[in-house]
């Protein structure tokens, strides 16, 4: 890793790919939609193999997560699933505009993508995905492309609020520095990018927003697309485009590999009839920084077969530190609990479940658990579960939602994770984190200017789409 960084900081030198440094603070808003696909970097074939790998991924990602290192236009446009359990969308950057994918990501900020001939993503060799038709942003290719200088208010999005002291050669007032802004490192669940801030223009078909901050990602490991943050910091999109909404309706991850998309839409008039909604829960306003970027939700309770679990308030509770309470993700695949949470819920379903015998061989390949030997059975009965949110708003899961046929095994195991599984124990950051895994053929919506969740079952393939 340490080679790879190095060369990075060599890289970012070449100053020479770029116009100029950009020291402009464009405040203007925008509305757009998009659409979204899967994104594909399973290491397996076997069934339970890759039941184990989305675990592990999952449990991977919930370790970044829960300890992070730190108007007018409706535009559609489409979310395309993906095999590892991400889904993806295309924007275009830059004049005249290049395309890139991206993948979709509600637990982080920054919208970066591959950039320069330059470009180097290390252990990024996975099915379906070859690292040499990786798409890259090539600046010099474009007019408006600048990178953010060392005043630039933006350079603060990603750095300390002191990063001007650190403007070597700069007056403290000056507004003619030459200094760009100090290179980014970012580490997620399963991987990280390095790169330096730009400022370019976003391109969509009836509208274009200049001056948008985008990172110039120069190397990147495991990470073989750009990423858009869709999160609630000052640089993910949704902020910087100044949405009201956005929400998206994810397909079923059975749908792997086809190009089957739905609709991600930013700033929709929505119609969508049946929705509930749920109020966003107040960001923690001390411990790690990172957390403010998180969508908190209120969950009260969970029912198994209509039976409430009873799990200790604290878990339940978002503490003024971070700790506790749950959030959504989409960068997620499968939803993590607390060990405490999940040995309950895990529990109820192994008291309740009668009719099927636990699978523990499965178990001990996948990484999940419970499984159950269902293979006698024409259709598969097993207790509802329901997510309780505050306002009354209730998430009635379909079965293939939290349970997952395992190849032609014959098993089902539930689709949810924990560190007891597949890591070691992890005790800080939100007990619980809502994955994509079973979001899939939910209406989602992240209403901004009402500061709440909203969610209603649907079918989510192009028939249905709005």
């Amino acid at each position: 890793m340490n080679s790879y960084l190095s060369r990075f900081l060599c890289l970012s030198s070449l100053l020479f790919l770029f116009p100029s440094i950009s020291s402009l603070a464009d405040n203007k808003s925008i509305a757009v939609t998009l659409s979204l696909s899967k994104f594909n970097k399973n290491p397996s074939s076997d069934p339970w193999q890759k039941l184990n790998h989305l675990a592990s991924a999952s449990l991977i990602r919930a370790r970044h997560l829960k300890n992070p290192q730190k108007s007018s236009l409706v535009y559609k446009t489409p979310l395309f699933p993906h095999g590892y359990g991400g889904y993806s969308i295309s924007l275009s950057f830059g004049t005249p505009p290049q395309t890139v994918s991206f993948l979709m990501d509600t637990g982080s900020d920054l919208v970066w993508f591959p950039c320069t001939h330059h470009y180097t993503c290390s252990n990024c060799s996975f099915p379906n995905q070859d690292p040499s038709s990786i798409s890259n942003f090539i600046p010099k290719l474009s007019s408006s492309s600048k990178i953010i200088g060392c005043q630039n208010p933006k350079c603060g999005w990603l750095h300390n609020s002191d990063v001007k002291s650190r403007c070597s050669g700069c007056e403290p007032n000056s507004r003619n520095c030459s200094q760009m802004c100090p290179n980014y490192i970012i580490i997620y669940g399963s991987g990280s990018t390095a790169g330096i801030l730009l400022s370019e223009t976003l391109d969509f078909p009836e509208k274009k927003k200049p001056n948008f901050v985008v990172g110039c990602s120069i190397f990147s490991a495991r990470e073989p697309s750009g990423i858009a943050g869709f999160g609630r910091g000052p640089s993910s999109l949704p902020s910087q485009l100044r949405l009201k909404t956005f929400s998206y309706c994810l397909l079923s991850h059975s749908l792997d590999d086809t190009k089957e998309s739905s609709l991600l839409v930013l700033n929709g008039d929505d119609k969508t009839t049946g929705i509930s909604y749920t109020p966003f829960v107040k960001n923690p306003t001390t411990g790690n920084p990172a957390f403010s970027v998180y969508y908190y939700v209120g969950l009260k309770k969970i029912t198994v077969g209509g039976k409430t679990v009873k799990i200790p308030y604290n878990y339940l509770s978002l503490g003024s530190e971070g700790n506790g309470g749950t959030i959504i993700d989409s960068g997620s695949t499968f939803t993590f609990m607390e060990k405490q949470v999940f040995d309950l819920v895990a529990r109820e379903f192994e008291t309740q479940v009668k009719t099927y015998k636990r699978a523990l061989h499965i178990e001990a390949l996948s990484g999940l658990r419970p499984c159950f030997g269902v293979s006698a059975e024409k259709n598969v009965s097993l207790p509802e579960l329901v997510f309780h949110f505050k306002g009354g708003a209730k998430m009635a899961l379909p079965l293939a939602n939290y349970y997952s046929f395992v190849g032609n095994t014959g098993v089902v195991c539930m689709t949810v994770v924990t560190e007891g599984l597949v890591g070691t124990e992890i005790s800080v950051g939100p007990s619980i984190i809502l994955g994509n895994y079973q979001q899939q053929n939910f209406h989602v919506e992240y209403d901004l200017e009402n500061q709440r969740l909203g969610f209603r079952q649907q079918s989510c393939g192009k028939s249905h789409g709005r």
